[in-house]
Order: structure tokens, then sequence, then C-alpha cells
């Protein structure tokens, strides 16, 4: 076996060490998985990680030392029991692609048995794994475009409804009931076309979908309405319900495209480009209204 050059063997040790880090991720993963099937996977990628840290021990030819801090690890498993087991798991898996194409690069200095064996670890990066955390049933996954569907369409009707009456009244109370009683209602008329809406679908609970839709959306409302009973000013209530708003979007879009490989940006764009876009037509709207009906002076 050919001693890598010093370049090279910097490479190797890095690729030593990550291999290593990701098999005692999976491993620390597994030890707290109480879900039978899901820790077996855990096991299994923890196992698949450990033989390709053999494989990189045996190119570099000494031990690597690899070690992974405790607050690490931490914060993973704090991450697992928040976020789910499956946005942890696609969240270390970003940059697999960057690793993989090194490991490309990498195998044109290698030959015979050593050439093989790295084809296969390739092989287990590109497929085994994805296929194997594919396989990870999980309930926040299985409900997350019922979430995603509360939460979004709350955050654009009730901003709406809020941005409607800063044409209507001055009044930051009334503006803020509004926005409660039209997210109550609402989220109850979400809730009830979640449970239609899942009748017909044998993966899901008609209850389950409905409350986790009716849920989310009434959540939304209240963090939305929040503003307007904390000041008397009625832009900054706005404005703040706004950003909430806008946090809320940044949150579940860069969750949805984690947990299905979507891009960020361009689903978030286009859900705040939504949101201001109906905000600003209910407030024209509204100023309409305030002026024709003559009632800007009745709510202060």
């Amino acid at each position: 076996m050919a001693m890598p050059t010093m370049e090279a063997g910097m490479k190797v040790r890095e690729f030593c060490t990550d291999e290593y880090k990701d098999h005692v991720i999976y491993r620390t993963l597994a030890s707290r998985e109480k879900n039978v099937e899901r820790r077996m996977i855990l096991e299994k990628l923890a196992n698949e990680e450990y033989k390709h840290y053999l494989y990189w021990k045996k190119i570099l030819g000494v031990e690597c030392d690899a070690k992974v801090s405790r607050l690490f690890l931490w914060v993973v498993i704090v991450s697992r029991i928040i976020l789910g087991l499956t946005f942890t798991l696609k969240m270390l898996e970003r940059g697999e692609e960057e690793t993989i194409e090194e490991y490309k690069n990498y195998i044109g200095s290698l030959e015979g048995e050593e050439k093989q064996e790295l084809e296969s670890i390739i092989e287990d990066e590109v497929m085994h794994e994805s296929s194997l955390m594919s396989q990870i049933d999980e309930t926040v996954v299985k409900y997350m475009s019922f979430i995603v569907l509360g939460l979004a369409d709350a955050i654009v009707e009730i901003t709406g409804v809020h941005a409607g009456f800063l044409g209507v009244t001055s009044s930051t109370i009334v503006a803020g009931i509004a926005g409660l009683v039209v997210g109550f209602s609402a989220a109850i008329s979400m809730a009830s076309a979640a449970y239609l809406q899942a009748k017909h679908d044998f993966e899901r609970n008609p209850v389950s979908s409905a409350l986790v839709t009716g849920l989310s959306y009434i959540g939304a409302v209240i963090i939305l309405a929040s503003p307007y009973f904390a000041t008397y000013n009625m832009v900054l209530a706005f404005t703040v319900s706004v950003s909430f708003a806008v946090t809320l979007i940044a949150t579940f879009t860069f969750y949805g495209s984690v947990v299905f490989d979507k891009r960020f940006l361009r689903e978030f764009l286009e859900s705040t480009g939504l949101m201001l876009g109906t905000a600003f037509a209910a407030y024209f709207f509204g100023e309409i209204l305030g002026v024709y009906f003559g009632v800007r002076g009745v709510f202060k």
C-alpha cells in the first residue's frame, strides 16, 4: 500500500475523522432511540460509518485521533428531541455531495483492492444511507404538509386582516381582537378541510390531521396578534407582527427544505411575497372601506 503524500494525507485524515464522528453521532442517537425500527436503522448507519472510518484509517496508516465534543453531541440530541430525527439526520448529511466528490477525486490515486473498497464506500454514501433514511417513519414528517398548511394560511390571512384594519381603525385592540376572531373561525374551517382531505389518505389519521392543522393555525394567529395587545401604536404593532410572520415563514420553509430536500430561498421568497402582496391589497381595500363608510374615527 502506497503512503499518501503530505497534502493527500491531510485530506485522508479529514475523511477518517469525519467518518468516525458520523459513527459516534449515529451510535449516540441509536442508544437513545426507543423506536425499535429507527434504532436498527441508526445502528446500521453507525456500523457503515465505522467501516468507512476503518478504511480511511488503513489508508492513513496511523490512528486519526478523531474526537467528538460532548457539546456537539448534546446539540444533536436536543435537535433530535425538538426537531425530530429526520430533520437532524438530514442536517448532518448536508454537504455529503461535496464529500462524495472529494472521494471521487481521490479514487484516481488508488488501484486494486483499495480502489474497489472506496468505490463501494461511495456507493454506500450515494445510495445506501439515503435509502435507509427514507425508511424512517416519523409523525412530524407524516403530518408536515398539514402543519405547513395551517401556518402558511394563517400567516397570509391574519396579516391581511391586520393590514386591512390599518385603513379602518387606529385601535390596536380592535385590530388584535379582529385577528383572533377571524383566526379562530378560520382555524376551525381549515381543520375541517384537513379532516375531509385525510379521510381519503390511508397514511394519515383524519382526527390527527385536523388537530395538527387547527392547532398550527391558531398558534400562528396568537403569535401574529400578540403585538396588538402590547402597544397602542398601530404601525408598530403591524410592523412587529409582520416580522413575526416573516420569521415563521423562514422557520417552516427551512425545516421543509431540509426534510424534503427543497430549495429554501425560492420557497421563502414565494411565501413572503404572497404574504406581503395580500397585506398591501388588504390595506388599500381597508382604506377604501374606511373612507367610504366613514368608520375610521369610530374605533380609536
